[in-house]
């Protein structure tokens, strides 16, 4: 079970208002303001729509991010490259250790800052995904 939403601070509603955040009992849930009605939807159906999102983003690319994040991080060798590719390739497996553990709170903020941002109606359902630096392919999810 998550600990806490993912994207807290990042996911807003259809008039661009942020949504709350809120725990009961021990999960996560996003809150969208409906007419003054609080609709509480699991964070965990929300971060795993996001997450689905940027995974098909990536297939077949691999090898190029890979690449990109071990120049990133300074080890541009062969098994370093190795490594990230394969964790790319297993993300499956890995969602959920970061559903447990959570994006930092300053990475978060930074990626706000950014102009990343995730568009929600009141059912919970994506709209929008706007990510800087994306061209807008005028769709949601």
């Amino acid at each position: 079970m998550p600990r806490q939403a993912l994207f807290a601070g990042l996911v807003v509603d259809e008039n661009d208002r942020v949504v709350e955040t809120a725990i009961v009992g021990d999960e996560p849930f996003y809150v969208v303001d409906d007419a003054g009605f609080r609709r509480h939807i699991p964070a965990r159906d929300v971060d795993h729509q996001v997450l689905g999102h940027f995974q098909e983003l990536m297939k077949g690319s691999e090898g190029y991010v890979s690449e990109q994040a071990a120049k990133m991080l300074g080890q541009e060798d062969i098994f370093t490259k190795a490594l990230i590719e394969n964790q790319l390739k297993n993300m499956d497996q890995q969602l959920d250790a970061l559903m447990q553990q959570g994006i930092p709170e300053e990475s978060r903020a930074y990626l706000g800052m950014l102009g990343f941002k995730v568009i929600i109606n009141v059912h919970g359902e994506i709209v929008k995904i706007e990510q800087p630096g994306a061209a807008d392919d005028g769709g949601g999810e």
